[in-house]
């Protein structure tokens, strides 16, 4: 069986939990499976994987359009698949004119969902309806689509009605446990200005609407004085938001010490000391399918304090490998909080608790770590991945 993986985001070009998950399922299919990626970017050396970029007449092309161009560049070298499996509306466009046009089935796994994400309205501008309307059309067009959650499946079909919801699977993100683990650097910490005798509370991921971090920065100024706030924070959708951030973190720098933010791309072995030092990982997501960024953390021997929504309890046991924060959202598609002040007040209470009693919190991390090794390991993940190929192959649902 040949399976043709098609991408925006792929090593080097990284920037998301779609492409961690794209790159780690590839690795474990291809022990079993001829698996061709076809990536968005510059050009790749890995054998089986093809590179495409945005035609030159589409240089000066709303973004969505630009996507669209490189999607088209894309179709044709499907020929001869078996299946095609897309990932992100910015490969669904690609995954759903190559099933009509080469009559294969089109697999789409879902990490996120347009209906979902109104915010990117701020970013893309007219390219939002664009977005919108690919996604919609993949999705009622495929023949299996993979939520990464239980939570995410529910969303799936709340957002697409029309779907058979017997098309849609669930088949969880996965962390490999040899990559993310316990990391002692002392130099390390202290190069970047983390003092590992201090309780500490840190954030990691991009700067945008469904990751909650300013939620955070205002729960974090009713943190114990002596708890640090470690941001690896970057990639901000808009100068909006990174204004907002922005005002926020100054805030905070202004009236407690221990206020450090990383805004450049750190690399593994930074991110597995700074979570392992952590007394606690935060995930203040309003929306969050599922969240590696959580089994990361998990992995690394983190607690993990998340927000009650998505994916989340699917992975953070609440008592067990870290705590649950209660959240009521507005049913509009943003995922804000029908009482922000209370969302923010109730994140403040949950950390002050885990991070003020550090040996339940060592506890939470050391059950964190044993969960995602039993639980999502990567081959689990891509045996399942392999069946559902099978079974579409063969025509069933």
């Amino acid at each position: 069986m040949r399976v043709d993986i098609v991408t925006k985001e792929y090593p080097p070009e990284i920037y998301g939990g779609a492409g961690v998950h794209v790159t780690e399922l590839v690795k474990a299919l291809r022990s079993s499976i001829d698996v061709r990626v076809r990536a968005f970017g510059a050009a790749r050396d890995e054998e089986g994987t093809t590179s495409y970029g945005v035609p030159a007449e589409l240089g000066a092309a709303n973004a969505a359009v630009q996507t669209l161009g490189t999607d088209l560049e894309i179709v044709t070298d499907v020929a001869g698949a078996d299946v095609v499996h897309s990932h992100t509306w910015y490969a669904n466009f690609a995954g759903h004119l190559a099933s009509l046009l080469h009559g294969i089935p089109h697999i789409v796994t879902a990490h996120s969902l347009e209906p979902l994400r109104p915010w990117k309205a701020e970013q893309l501008g007219g390219g939002y309806a664009v977005s919108s309307w690919i996604e919609k059309s993949a999705y009622e067009g495929a023949a299996a689509i993979v939520a990464v959650s239980n939570g995410m499946r529910e969303d799936i079909l709340r957002s697409y009605p029309a779907l058979d919801p017997g098309r849609v699977r669930v088949i969880y993100n996965g962390i490999d446990v040899e990559a993310w683990h316990p990391v002692e650097d002392p130099a390390l910490l202290a190069e970047l200005g983390i003092d590992p005798a201090k309780p500490s509370v840190v954030f990691v991921g991009r700067i945008t609407r469904q990751k909650g971090l300013p939620y955070f920065l205002r729960a974090a100024e009713r943190l114990p004085a002596d708890v640090q706030v470690i941001l690896a924070a970057g990639a901000p959708d808009t100068p909006q938001i990174m204004a907002e951030v922005e005002e926020l973190v100054r805030g905070l720098q202004e009236t407690r010490e221990g206020v450090v933010w990383l805004d450049r791309m750190l690399s593994r072995h930074e991110l597995c000391t700074i979570l392992s030092a952590a007394t606690t990982f935060v995930c203040p997501s309003v929306y969050e399918p599922l969240g590696i960024v959580n089994l990361e953390a998990m992995a690394c021997g983190a607690a993990v304090v998340g927000t009650a929504t998505g994916g989340i309890p699917e992975v953070v046991v609440d008592g067990v490998t870290g705590r649950l924060v209660p959240i009521e959202q507005v049913q509009d598609g943003t995922g804000t909080p029908t009482d922000p002040e209370q969302y923010v007040s109730d994140l403040a209470r949950v950390l002050t608790e885990v991070v003020s009693d550090p040996e339940r919190a060592r506890e939470y991390g050391a059950a964190g770590r044993k969960r995602a090794t039993d639980d999502f390991s990567w081959q689990r993940i891509a045996d399942q991945t392999a069946a559902l190929y099978a079974e579409v192959v063969s025509g069933g649902r």
